[in-house]
């Protein structure tokens, strides 16, 4: 499971031109599924990523997590996460997992993010075409693979 965090003073997420999810500070968080993730994978992301400390303190240095500022979350599928560009100029996706997988996990990452932060996330909408509009703040934006633990 790969993400990419980015810290965003507000953000929203449009399908045929109506707002399905919006939030101001908080934590834009675009997700991308493989078939080989797993319940393991999902709350190691979920637990890093609510633990994060990328928000400001009073001495304006990154020392805060969104649990610390009770910051808000959406939560995107993003397939192209996982693209491969090693072979051409036409990026493979072969290494997303195809709906029938993704999706469950995808809804089972939501739900545990939602445990973890204690409040209702945001969500875009599974294989729609999503116009997402964020102000980064910062900007901050922070890559985590589950699969690559930096």
């Amino acid at each position: 499971m790969r993400a990419v965090v980015q810290r965003v003073s507000e953000a929203s997420v449009k399908v045929e031109d109506k707002i399905i999810s919006s939030i101001n500070q908080g934590l834009l968080i675009l997700i991308g599924i493989e078939e080989k993730d797993t319940n393991e994978d999902i709350n190691w992301l979920s637990g890093k990523i609510s633990r994060l400390r990328i928000f400001a303190d009073q001495d304006d240095v990154m020392n805060k997590s969104i649990l610390d500022i009770g910051g808000d979350a959406i939560v995107v599928s993003q397939f192209t996460l996982h693209a491969s560009t090693k072979k051409g100029n036409r990026p493979s996706y072969i290494k997303a997992a195809k709906p029938e997988i993704a999706i469950p996990l995808y809804e089972s990452f939501v739900k545990q993010l939602e445990s973890d932060l204690e409040k209702k996330v945001g969500t875009g909408i599974f294989g729609a075409d999503m116009k997402i509009s964020i102000l980064n703040d910062g900007p901050v934006t922070i890559i985590v693979d589950t699969k690559n633990k930096e």
